[in-house]
């Protein structure tokens, strides 16, 4: 099962999301001179996926790849039976690491179309019942994928990519979609 961590992020995000508190930019992540154990459980996370490049680096590390799948389940065993697809869900969100390979393959890929990744983000609205994932490419392009979203439980949502899209400048490619999880 692919692993992503992502924020929520202001500049895309919908007037009608009802999460309270989005970053007004992007966030800092830098580790710091204070050890690892002595951190909170996310900033933990947070300095463990600081230099992992959205998790390039972490393909190619298992040692460091177990390090953050240890530290994501502590963060998520400190509330063990929170709800977490409610309509707090719905908002856009900031890709900041993830092992999903055909997000990563493209983020990787990008200079073929002589730029780099920009934004990565995640657009979810639980009651349209909507997933968008989109891989900006400054300063014209956008890979767009659209999902539909099913919750599962209270904790989990499924999804099943709908269509797909690598659009340029002046031109647009559209492409099957493929994949659920």
């Amino acid at each position: 099962m692919a692993k992503s961590l992502s924020l929520p992020s202001r500049p895309f995000n919908s007037p009608s999301s009802s999460i309270g508190t989005h970053l007004s930019q992007p966030p800092k992540i830098s580790c710091s001179s204070i050890s690892i154990q002595s951190q909170s459980p996310k900033d933990q996370l947070l300095a463990l996926i600081s230099d992992q490049e959205r998790g390039l680096k972490t393909q190619k590390s298992p040692q460091k790849l177990a390090s953050i799948v240890k530290s994501i389940d502590a963060l998520a065993s400190l509330a063990p039976n929170s709800v977490t697809t409610d309509d707090s869900l719905s908002a856009t969100w900031r890709l900041l690491w993830t092992t999903e390979k055909e997000q990563l393959f493209i983020i990787e890929k990008a200079h073929l179309f002589g730029t780099q990744a920009g934004d990565v983000l995640q657009v979810i609205d639980v009651k349209k019942k909507s997933l968008n994932n989109v891989i900006t490419f400054p300063p014209d392009g956008v890979f767009f994928v659209r999902s539909s979203i099913e919750v599962a439980s209270s904790q989990r949502v499924n999804f099943r990519f709908t269509s797909a899209v690598l659009r340029g400048k002046n031109w647009e490619i559209p492409l099957p979609p493929f994949g659920q999880g």
